[in-house]
């Protein structure tokens, strides 16, 4: 990979919040804004790179499904262990055992040139999608026409909500769309705005909420929303973990549903968004070149790491271990420091001071494309830029050989 400084297209602002990035720049603490957007560079990754993450992405991808099944199996863990409510492991296994489906998923991963390392995988409630699917590719429309980029998200979640609605996955063909309210950034509102969209160019009808909104009707013992309309299938951009500890949670963990609601992402994704997979996976996979040695509760024999809560997000209370440093750099936040894992530290490569880490989707199984965001410091956090890509010097491909690539 290589980054390059480049000009800014005149009007960037305006262009990326019509295409539907709702928050352009960030919201510093002294009152100033950053771009969170940033296009004033651009990182170019050449074929051989792109097709070795795509293998990398897709094997780690089954590895993590072959994860949560050792999991949610047997006593490996309790539900308390990975701070999930009581009851919701059984029903893991359960939607484990009915292969329930799952849409997408996101990769951390950091490449200082030799392989990949795979630092987690947000696999209930990754954002950043609109940025990846469709700003990044309208900027390479402008900047580079006749370039290619490592990008078939949108084409593949199209396919994915066609093919299950032909395979009859969705009762009625209607879906509902949850966001939460508490997230007052707007980042949610157009991540499920923009799923939404997806599926509606598949063909099914949508309905858009909060999930705050979301109603029990006990004489149908149904979920409805705040029109009173049942809900079937709903996608949503909120946490298991959270929505099973609320009042409702209750329901579905007692299933009292007469018809349960099929569930986007499916609660089987608990296992892909907790840390506790690393450690397992490391024991499944011990010494694997795209894995970085982890442990459960302790550092073990690592001399040099970082400790992550089991359910934290955007870098928040990581603490990270260096043997050159006197203290810890400790990252405040509001989750649950009780059990943490520790995972070696592996340092994000520095271009030019832009710490930069690779966010590697997952469509339905298989890697469909990367996005690139980097911080000032050693993690990225709130404050990180997206910044986009291309290929180096490859040509487009024609839009048949494009269809034949998504056919196969």
């Amino acid at each position: 990979m290589w980054r390059h400084s480049i000009k800014p297209r005149p009007g960037w602002k305006d262009k990326v919040v019509e295409q539907g990035l709702v928050f352009p720049m960030t919201d510093l603490p002294d009152g100033t804004q950053t771009p969170y957007w940033n296009e004033s560079a651009w990182y170019e990754v050449t074929m051989d790179e792109v097709l070795h993450l795509e293998r990398v992405t897709e094997e780690l991808y089954e590895m993590c499904k072959h994860a949560a099944s050792v999991m949610a199996s047997g006593d490996r863990f309790s539900d308390a262990q990975l701070g999930l409510a009581s009851g919701t492991l059984p029903m893991v296994r359960e939607s484990l055992k009915r292969d329930d489906p799952s849409v997408y998923a996101r990769f951390d991963l950091v490449w200082n040139g030799v392989e990949p390392k795979m630092l987690e995988i947000n696999g209930d409630t990754p954002t950043g999608l609109v940025e990846s699917a469709v700003i990044q590719w309208n900027w390479l429309e402008d900047v580079f026409p006749d370039a290619d980029q490592w990008n078939s998200v949108h084409d593949r979640l199209v396919k994915w909500w066609s093919d299950q609605r032909a395979a009859g996955t969705f009762p009625g063909n209607e879906a509902h769309f949850f966001n939460s309210a508490a997230e007052t950034t707007g980042e949610e509102a157009m991540t499920v705005a923009y799923m939404r969209d997806t599926a509606a160019m598949a063909g099914l009808a949508t309905y858009g909420h909060e999930i705050e909104d979301l109603g029990w009707e006990s004489e149908q013992r149904a979920f409805v929303d705040y029109g009173a309309r049942k809900i079937r299938t709903a996608f949503k951009l909120y946490p298991w973990e959270d929505m099973l500890d609320e009042e409702f949670g209750k329901y579905i963990l007692s299933g009292l549903e007469r018809e349960p609601v099929r569930w986007i992402e499916p609660i089987w994704k608990t296992m892909l968004s907790t840390k506790a997979i690393l450690p397992v996976l490391w024991e499944l996979y011990p010494d694997h070149p795209n894995l970085l040695p982890a442990y459960f509760g302790t550092p073990g024999d690592l001399l040099e790491w970082v400790a992550k809560p089991l359910h934290g997000r955007e870098g928040s209370n990581i603490r990270i271990h260096t043997i050159t440093s006197t203290e810890d750099d400790v990252h405040d936040g509001p989750y649950d420091t009780d059990t943490m894992v520790y995972q070696e530290w592996s340092p994000l490569p520095s271009y030019e001071g832009n710490r930069a880490v690779i966010g590697s989707w997952v469509v339905d199984g298989v890697a469909a494309g990367m996005m690139v965001r980097e911080s000032d410091g050693p993690v990225t956090d709130y404050y990180a830029r997206f910044v986009p890509h291309a290929i180096g010097t490859e040509a487009r491909p024609d839009e048949e050989t494009i269809q034949k690539w998504l056919a196969e």
